[in-house]
């Protein structure tokens, strides 16, 4: 037996004995206590005792169960059938606005009988498991470079452009330098002429 079906059941049973203002009150994400609180409001004593029977021979001749418990009494205007899951409150309604149970709950999702539909879907939102979402890598984005162009035709070069040709320009005249720098020539000496001596030859004098 499913609890929401369960819970659908309770408030459809109760108003069948014109009870008021039904609401389904969703728990499950904020006690263990129960799935659904069902509120509903009795005009007198004998309404009140109308609705629990109501409620309670019908849901054991459809699904064969017995609430777990009974906590008061129609003479105390507050009545609870606790069906593990779902936990029926059926009050007058002096009694429901001085304990003001929907305020209580105030963060639970209230639903009533005119929107099954929510009803359904809440549900559904429940059970569903959370995705796991991947975390995509940064992609780098893609730099592009636009060109303008001037009245006479020319295409000029974005700031980018022009940073890289200017950066690029320095490197390029060292490298231009580089190569123009010729080496010093080996200067050869020239061999310098010897002196010559002439050896006189020594004649004797003549008489």
């Amino acid at each position: 037996m499913d609890s929401r079906q369960l819970a659908l059941t309770c408030m459809e049973l109760a108003d069948n004995r014109k009870a008021e203002k039904i609401v389904a009150l969703d728990v499950r994400k904020l006690t263990s206590v129960a799935d659904y609180f069902i509120i509903c409001s009795g005009l007198s004593e004998p309404h009140l005792k109308a609705i629990i029977n109501e409620i309670r021979d019908r849901v054991f001749k459809k699904y064969g169960v017995h609430p777990r418990c009974m906590d008061g009494m129609v003479g105390t205007s507050w009545v609870v059938l606790d069906y593990y899951d779902v936990v029926v409150h059926v009050m007058r309604d002096d009694t429901r606005q001085r304990y003001d149970l929907e305020s209580f709950w105030g963060d639970a999702v209230r639903l009533s009988l005119k929107d099954k539909e929510a009803f359904t879907q809440a549900d559904m939102k429940a059970e569903q498991p959370a995705k796991k979402t991947r975390a995509k890598a940064a992609t780098p984005k893609k730099t592009t470079i636009k060109k303008t162009t001037t009245a006479s035709g020319k295409a000029k070069s974005s700031t980018k452009e022009t940073a890289e040709k200017t950066a690029k320009k320095p490197a390029a005249s060292k490298t231009k330098k580089a190569i123009t720098k010729k080496e010093p020539k080996a200067t050869v000496k020239k061999p310098t002429p010897r002196k010559t001596v002439s050896k006189s030859r020594k004649t004797a004098p003549k008489e």
